[in-house]
């Protein structure tokens, strides 16, 4: 399924592994943000329903995410914002597609990691968990700024 939002300048917010907690912090981190993509792991409906009284959400299903809720999330998804084609799904090491040419951008969860690299003129973006602590990650989200054709990512560390 693709959705295509058009536009030359967006702020996307980029949130993953929540595990059914949404902490203020997110939502302060992604207030005016003009959509949020969620990387699975999602938890709940109720997220999803938080996250949308701030923008737009388009969401992939995680390991985690099971039950009715979750049955109509897709495994991955394509978001086009104007030029800039973006890949979803929960677990990088699940891609099943050569992104290069393709996507600009490949958007990921599952590890709590937060990291941004880019590999084959594909920009790599995995915004970390923002629910509950694992080991000593930290708590974050991503943003995507994107004008006409160009990207740029950057990760925020929440104080939680």
């Amino acid at each position: 399924m693709r959705r295509k939002q058009t536009k030359h300048k967006k702020l996307i917010g980029v949130i993953s592994d929540t595990h059914g907690l949404v902490r203020p912090q997110a939502i302060e981190a992604l207030a005016g943000v003009d959509m949020i993509l969620h990387a699975g792991d999602i938890g709940n409906s109720a997220v999803l329903d938080s996250l949308r009284e701030i923008a737009p959400v388009v969401a992939v299903r995680g390991n985690n995410d099971r039950g009715e809720w979750a049955e109509s999330l897709p495994d991955w998804e394509v978001v086009e914002i104007g030029a800039v084609s973006i890949y979803m799904l929960h677990d990088v090491k699940e891609i099943d597609i050569s992104p290069a040419g393709a996507f600009q951008v490949v958007v990921s969860g599952h590890s709590h990691k937060p990291a941004v690299e880019e590999r084959r003129g594909v920009l790599y973006v995995n915004p970390g968990s923002a629910g509950p602590r694992r080991f000593k990650l930290p708590i974050s989200v991503a943003h995507l700024k994107i004008e006409a054709s160009t990207v740029h990512a950057t990760l925020t560390e929440l104080s939680v």
